[in-house]
């Protein structure tokens, strides 16, 4: 039959883990042996008084050693290991999803998964989820292991046509059967509760009075988890080989499109996090649509991208998500979810924790953005000492009034302008406004201030905001993120001040361009926020910006502005 190498090479890691646990239940249970053969040699007459001490002694021990083993053992029985979050489906919710499972089981000759739940992210596992450990049964008979839960990443259920689905899970329902095993199921719970001990005893709160029993339930925790490692690892590839060989059978054609469509999903899955929901949870806000997203996504990639050419002609092909009856409503579930694993968000509503739809999401998230840092700096140009003095060489040019008839033109040396009467008057009013005047939220003074240098005064400034304000938001919503969730993932690593100083002047830019210029907040599926002007996406406005603000040349930027409509002097609305 299929898989029985493999479940005859698991079968054998799980004794070799089960003999661990019973050699270390002997070694426990020695010191009272020793103990009960002083006692009864004692009682029979056969070893004499002068053997009182040592017996004595040997039975103390003994009963010392058996209140730390039932302790420790106790814990192990009772610790819980960390349950993965998800979203439950129940089979109300998804009939079609449990009946293709169902015929997944028979055809592989395997248990039926116990239920079925989703997970934002790109993995699919089974987990036991019984608060017995997995055990079923009654008493005075072998309990048996009872099926465990199917987890399916959410962002396989949108992206992945139903025989795709199928072929994917085809290997992970067929983990069931060695999970039926008792002996395997047994060296599971076993190293399970050895995790979880361990994990009790290194927690922050195991301090105090309890230290030293602590420290001893985590030296015994690891120190058979050390014995255990090989033959678990050994015992869970056999486990795997099994599940595999049971699968060949089933769609095996099939699971090599699935496996594409596997890495598609998972790379659509990572730029929707971090370049469109992350900025969205930063300011208290949620996409509530985030495996819709992906879907997006991965079709505006296909027609971006020639390799990715023949996957839009997969989309006329029926959806997994069609197998949920209201697959909008859980896709809200793992959304919520996401950002409170991705972000540590709060678990429910709330009004600086709300959603948005991508609809909404230019106009409420987008502009929004923008506007709060545009907002973040000119309030630091404004603070005490962040202006620069102007070097003699970068004064405003010097402006020569000449006869009305006269053309302007512009001296090659960049320190002489030959105007008109009137321009030459307009432009002098507008350098003498200008250079770093309190509260004027233009695009000139950003472009000014940073020509003159001293860009890393302000990058350290803002960096100091935003660490400030970051902590404060996750000191209000950690009391309500909820106990059971694992420490929060970081999707990327922090920004330097340079990138966040060139992140808020682009936002400068942008919010000047809106309103000025015509131009309007739109969303990039692959990009995140994105600047239109006419329709039309401008991604060219990286390198001006960080020109400015690496070498203090603004000509690129003023070129840039120019071609786009931009009015420097024009004061742009912050929040």
């Amino acid at each position: 039959m299929a898989g029985e190498a493999g479940e005859g090479v698991a079968r054998t890691r799980a004794l070799a883990v089960l003999r661990i646990r019973s050699t270390a239940l002997a070694v426990a249970l020695l010191p009272a042996a020793a103990a009960i053969v002083l006692l009864v040699g004692g009682a029979t007459g056969r070893i004499g008084d002068s053997w009182d001490a040592l017996r004595w002694s040997v039975v103390g021990g003994a009963l010392v050693v058996l209140l730390l083993a039932g302790a420790v053992a106790a814990v192990i029985v009772r610790a819980r290991p960390a349950v993965s979050p998800t979203v439950p489906v129940a089979e109300s919710a998804a009939p079609d999803l449990y009946r293709m499972v169902r015929d997944l089981a028979v055809r592989l000759q395997v248990p039926t998964p116990s239920a079925i739940e989703l997970t934002p992210d790109c993995d699919s596992w089974l987990e036991d989820r019984r608060p017995d450990g997995g055990r079923s049964g009654g008493r005075g008979r072998r309990r048996e292991p009872a099926a465990p839960v199917l987890v399916i990443g959410s962002p396989f259920m949108w992206w992945m046509r139903v025989a795709e689905l199928r072929a994917l899970l085809a290997p992970v329902v067929a983990g069931t059967g060695p999970s039926a095993d008792p002996d395997i199921a047994a060296a599971r719970r076993f190293l399970r509760g050895l995790d979880a001990a361990a994990g009790v005893a290194s927690a922050p709160g195991s301090r105090g009075l309890a230290r030293p029993a602590y420290a001893f339930l985590g030296w015994v925790a690891r120190l058979l988890l050390r014995g255990c490692r090989a033959h678990a690892a050994e015992m869970e590839r056999g486990v795997a080989a099994s599940a595999s060989e049971r699968a060949q059978a089933v769609d095996y054609g099939l699971r090599i499109v699935a496996q594409e469509q596997v890495g598609l999903a998972y790379a659509g899955w990572d730029r929707l996090l971090t370049r469109v929901a992350l900025p969205a949870w930063r300011m208290g806000r949620w996409p509530s649509r985030l495996d819709a997203g992906v879907v997006a996504a991965l079709t505006d990639l296909s027609r971006r991208d020639r390799l990715a050419e023949g996957f839009e002609s997969r989309l006329g092909e029926r959806p997994a998500c069609d197998l949920l009856e209201e697959p909008g409503t859980v896709d809200e579930a793992a959304s919520l979810l996401a950002a409170r694993l991705f972000h540590g968000g709060p678990e429910h509503h709330g009004p600086d924790w709300s959603p948005v739809d991508w609809n909404s999401y230019p106009e409420e998230v987008v502009d929004r953005i923008w506007r709060s840092e545009a907002a973040l700096l000119i309030r630091v140009l404004d603070e005490p000492g962040s202006a620069v003095p102007r070097p003699e060489r970068d004064r405003p040019p010097v402006i020569t009034v000449e006869p009305a008839d006269h053309h302007t033109t512009d001296s090659r040396s960049g320190t002489g302008l030959l105007m008109g009467g009137k321009a030459a008057r307009q432009a002098a009013a507008q350098a003498a406004e200008l250079p770093d005047e309190p509260g004027r939220a233009t695009i000139a003074r950003v472009i000014d201030r940073l020509s003159q240098g001293g860009s890393e005064e302000l990058a350290a400034r803002i960096t100091g905001h935003v660490a400030r304000e970051e902590a404060a938001r996750a000191a209000n919503r950690s009391p309500a993120a909820g106990t059971s969730l694992a420490p929060v993932y970081q999707l990327l690593p922090p920004r330097t001040g340079r990138e966040l100083l060139t992140e808020h002047v682009t936002a400068m830019v942008c919010c000047a361009a809106v309103d000025t210029a015509g131009a309007t907040a739109g969303l990039d599926w692959l990009d995140g926020p994105a600047l239109l002007v006419n329709g039309a996406r401008r991604a060219d406005l990286a390198w001006p910006v960080l020109r400015l603000v690496e070498n203090g040349d603004a000509a690129p930027l003023r070129s840039w502005l120019t071609a786009v409509g931009v009015r420097l002097e024009k004061p742009v609305r912050l929040v």
